[in-house]
């Protein structure tokens, strides 16, 4: 069963969830727009400290407290890292943030207009182990290119048995199906997504809930089904490429729908500002993306 006292922060908390789980293939590009170029590791090794170092200073800032940020998603070499001497989970839950860890390793080849997750063949033990450090739940992401039903039917019945298995783990399923904002095809493709999503949650069985991570619609108020199913604890937004002026814009004009935004968070902070310029910078994106996700009408207005 699920922690019950991060549940009802996540369910009900007032603010949103950061995503800081920039992995492997995204590292170089993540620390490239916090100011420091490619080539200043010489390891892989050195690579993942400079992105923990960031990370570590992103949740130690006065501005990174869980009165804006409920949850934080995060990697799992940062889950496994450590923050202000303690395990990065329990450094979360002692700034009252409730922490994630990212799943899925990566995606397949695009085939009908999709691409699934790759296999998980260790996802059992990495789910023990996230529990064991006080995470509360995982994110897991595929893509949507195209308005194909047969290929996104396909992506929404991986990710419900992925989510399954992290629901038997004792953990909460964030389940990603990001559909591109960049498609030809997105409205039609939020349409189909809505429609798979509602069949797949009205199959749930017993007492199981899921949160939802999905790309921003182009019709704002589409996902108010999801929004108020009874088997979403949550459903949150991902920024998609939007920088964070126009994800908050869009995100404003969905009732009930909160953040996760990587990029749009961190877009201003750079590794050289001083403290004070980090912490004043860092504060600015949260208070914004704060209001974009608890305050509708007066952002959207």
């Amino acid at each position: 069963m699920v922690d019950q006292v991060m549940a009802k922060k996540i369910a009900e908390g007032e603010g949103f969830i950061a995503a800081l789980d920039q992995s492997g293939g995204s590292t170089p590009k993540a620390l490239k727009g916090y100011g420091i170029e490619e080539g200043a590791w010489n390891s892989e090794e050195e690579m993942f400290g400079l992105i923990h170092a960031m990370r570590s200073r992103i949740i130690t800032s006065p501005a990174f407290t869980g009165d804006k940020v409920i949850g934080a998603i995060l990697f799992e070499r940062t889950m496994d890292g450590q923050v202000d001497g303690k395990p990065t989970p329990q450094a979360l839950n002692a700034r009252g943030v409730v922490p994630f860890i990212k799943i899925d390793k990566g995606l397949e080849d695009e085939k009908n207009g999709v691409q699934l997750m790759k296999p998980m063949p260790e996802l059992d033990a990495l789910l023990a182990r996230s529990k064991a450090l006080g995470v509360f739940g995982t994110k897991e992401r595929s893509v949507i290119n195209l308005a194909n039903r047969e290929g996104i039917a396909a992506v929404v019945k991986q990710q419900f048995e992925v989510g399954k298995q992290v629901l038997a783990g004792g953990l909460m399923p964030i389940i990603e199906p990001e559909v591109n904002i960049k498609s030809p095809e997105r409205a039609e493709a939020d349409q189909i997504l809505l429609e798979e999503l509602l069949k797949a949650l009205d199959a749930l069985t017993g007492d199981d809930k899921v949160m939802l991570k999905l790309s921003l619609p182009v019709k704002p108020g589409l996902f108010d089904p999801l929004v108020d199913h009874p088997r979403v604890l949550r459903v949150v937004a991902l920024s998609g490429g939007f920088a964070r002026p126009q994800a908050c814009v869009e995100l404003a004009k969905n009732r009930g729908v909160i953040a996760s935004f990587s990029r749009a968070l961190l877009e201003d902070l750079r590794a050289q500002m001083s403290d004070a310029e980090f912490n004043a910078s860092l504060g600015s994106a949260i208070d914004e993306i704060y209001a974009a996700s608890t305050d509708k009408a007066t952002v959207a207005a």
